[in-house]
């Protein structure tokens, strides 16, 4: 009797572990940020989206796929060619999500890395698109316009495969080697430019400069040939006192000298 009650006791424990593992297999948890579709092996990829916790799918039939809704970043490169007919090497940095009512769509279309097929296909032509309606001179001053209208059209382009762009913008713009070449020697070029004109405005500043001291020196030798022509003598006479009381002031501060003689021409020896 107890061998049986044992036996009976051991396959009820059997029978729990194995309703155990079923409704282990049973359930799924779906977390923050995440949704998910149900593959079914009888009707496929269902239509409805799973939110988030934890829910029920019949095992063996039925499988989630997971599917992260965070925005989530990337850097897509592209080398194209401006208006002109200048190499682009652009990189667009895209914060990008699927649409969650879209992801059934999405799984049966792109599958789970739908970024790998979608992102870099339209980047590349939204931009060659976009790059093509600029000179190289206007993708550095009209950066602004480029990024708007990239960002319009990608983000349209983008919505025809249920992705969300939350963020676009333009991190990297360089150009080929011949176009960096010449915009370094039309940078020099101005450079020596402004260098001979300024060379040029010093030359015509002294020229003016000289004109002017030499009016100044011919108007100074006028003042004074009408000066001695009105006190003749006497103001040759006065510089003359002027200078020799200068002189005798100068010598008499020096410790050199300790006898001065009388009379101004044995100072200067000036004829009267």
């Amino acid at each position: 009797m107890s061998v049986t009650f044992f036996n009976r006791l051991g396959q009820l424990g059997l029978g729990v572990a194995i309703a155990g593992s079923v409704i282990n297999s049973a359930l799924y948890n779906v977390e923050g940020g995440y949704r998910a579709v149900i593959f079914d092996r009888f009707v496929g990829i269902k239509n409805n989206v799973v939110g988030e916790g934890t829910h029920f799918i019949i095992p063996w039939i039925q499988r989630p796929i997971l599917y992260d809704i965070r925005s989530k970043p990337r850097n897509v490169p592209v080398v194209t060619g401006s208006k002109d007919l200048q190499n682009v090497n652009i990189t667009l940095r895209i914060l990008f999500r699927p649409v969650p009512e879209s992801l059934p769509k999405i799984y049966t279309i792109l599958g789970i890395d739908y970024d790998e097929r979608v992102l870099p296909s339209i980047t590349t032509e939204v931009l060659k698109a976009v790059v093509a309606q600029f000179d190289a001179g206007e993708l550095i001053t009209q950066r602004e316009l480029v990024s708007q209208k990239v960002s319009e059209e990608l983000t349209e382009r983008a919505s025809q495969f249920g992705v969300i762009l939350d963020d676009i913008s333009i991190t990297h713009l360089t150009f080929g080697r011949e176009f960096t070449q010449a915009v370094e020697l039309k940078q020099v070029a101005q450079q020596e430019a402004e260098k001979a004109r300024f060379l040029v405005e010093k030359a015509e500043q002294q020229k003016k400069a000289a004109i002017i001291t030499a009016e100044g020196d011919a108007e100074a030798a006028s003042m004074l040939a009408k000066s001695l022509g009105e006190a003749g003598d006497g103001l040759v006479e006065l510089r003359r006192i002027e200078a020799a009381e200068d002189i005798a002031f100068q010598l008499g501060r020096s410790r050199q000298v300790i006898y001065l003689p009388p009379g101004q021409g044995t100072l200067l020896q000036l004829p009267n």
